[in-house]
């Protein structure tokens, strides 16, 4: 069996810092799954409806984002520059970090093949 390629130092990093306020997201997780499945299936409406509800066009001033929010974030933004290698390498160690949970992301991936 090949070897997969190692991320970059700087991917690397970002990776651990992932999975680290993964280790401390009890409640969160849930929405955690629901943004890494809108990833994995960037084609699907729901996640992208769903990520919509949060939006307000009322005048009144939103409330500071919340420390998760933020994680969030820095989340999406470094998993846009992981190459396809990188993404899964995270996957591989998520698995390694809770089987559960990915084994719930997969079910949960593999229940949206074939649906539009």
């Amino acid at each position: 069996m090949a070897e997969r390629p190692l991320p970059a130092r700087g991917v690397a990093q970002e990776m651990r810092c992932v999975l680290h306020w993964f280790s401390g997201w009890a409640p969160q997780r849930q929405r955690f799954l629901q943004d890494l499945l809108a990833k994995a299936v960037p084609g699907k409406l729901r996640p992208l409806l769903e990520g919509l509800e949060g939006l307000s066009l009322s005048g009144a001033p939103a409330p500071p984002p919340s420390l998760f929010q933020c994680q969030l974030r820095l989340w999406d933004q470094w998993f846009r520059g992981w190459s396809e290698p990188e993404r899964n390498h995270f996957l591989a160690r998520l698995e390694q970090v809770d089987p559960d949970f990915a084994a719930h992301f997969y079910g949960q991936l593999a229940a949206t093949a074939g649906k539009d």
